[in-house]
């Protein structure tokens, strides 16, 4: 499991258009990587929309956004469109990205138990290094958790 304070796994995977995106491509800058489990479902939909609608916060603290899942591009592609997502999406059908970041584990809906996405968010600072990690991220409040938690990673 990652921890904060150590630098981000490098990752290289393909956007909602086919463009290479990796770590590397947001050096010096701050990055929101969040993982959620699959587009157009209401969970997943409402966290990004919350990021959309709060888009100019996040841009204006310095962040640059980018979603993972492991749905296809195509899908990425459709879903950016319906809600006008103003950040990238890559499409981690691999799960080469999930893996690396240890986001892929048992979960439990109901009372059934399933493997699949669990929702983390991992901020990192312009150094490269894991400055915060939201587990179970507040979706309908999840750029205003993002900022507050870069902000008491700083103080640590």
């Amino acid at each position: 499991m990652l921890s904060e304070g150590i630098k981000a796994p490098a990752f290289s995977g393909k956007d909602q258009d086919g463009n290479k995106i990796s770590l590397a491509s947001f050096k010096g800058k701050k990055l929101v990587l969040y993982f959620y489990p699959e587009d157009d479902t209401p969970t997943c939909t409402e966290q990004a929309c919350n990021l959309r609608d709060n888009y100019a916060l996040l841009k204006q603290n310095g962040f640059e956004v980018v979603g993972v899942s492991p749905d296809a591009g195509a899908k990425h592609l459709k879903f950016k469109a319906k809600y006008s997502l103003p950040f990238t999406l890559i499409a981690d059908s691999d799960m080469k990205i999930i893996n690396k970041y240890g986001v892929w584990g048992e979960k439990n809906m109901y009372g059934r138990k399933y493997m699949g996405i669990i929702r983390y968010t991992f901020v990192i600072n312009e150094k490269g290094k894991i400055q915060a990690i939201i587990r179970k991220p507040k979706v309908k409040q999840h750029a205003e958790e993002i900022i507050r938690k870069f902000e008491e990673a700083k103080l640590k």
